[in-house]
């Protein structure tokens, strides 16, 4: 629910007001009771976020980091030098045999 920025044009008191976007909007001031109320048009508020969990590395849990961690080692240690899985570059020499 959006807050509402309000003015009197009789006395001049200003408030902000808490209030579905389907209420009426008000028109009695709280302070001098006149029916002068005037709601203002404002910028909107910006999107702040404060603490922790908004950076890449604050959204995984440590378990997930060591599981993904161990991955990344399994997947580097089934290289070989030139960069292809050993299972691709056995694939290629079986059927590089069969062209004979």
């Amino acid at each position: 629910m959006p807050t509402y920025d309000y003015v009197c044009d009789a006395c001049d008191h200003e408030f902000e007001l808490f209030q579905s976007i389907t209420a009426n909007r008000k028109r009695k001031c709280p302070e001098c009771g006149k029916p002068k109320l005037r709601r203002l048009i404002g910028a909107g508020a910006a999107i702040v976020f404060k603490g922790s969990g908004f950076y890449q590395t604050d959204y995984r849990s440590d378990s997930y980091q060591k599981s993904a961690s161990a991955e990344k080692e399994a997947r580097t240690k089934s290289t070989n030098g030139d960069g292809k899985s050993a299972k691709k570059s056995s694939t290629a020499a079986k059927s590089g045999s069969k062209t004979d």
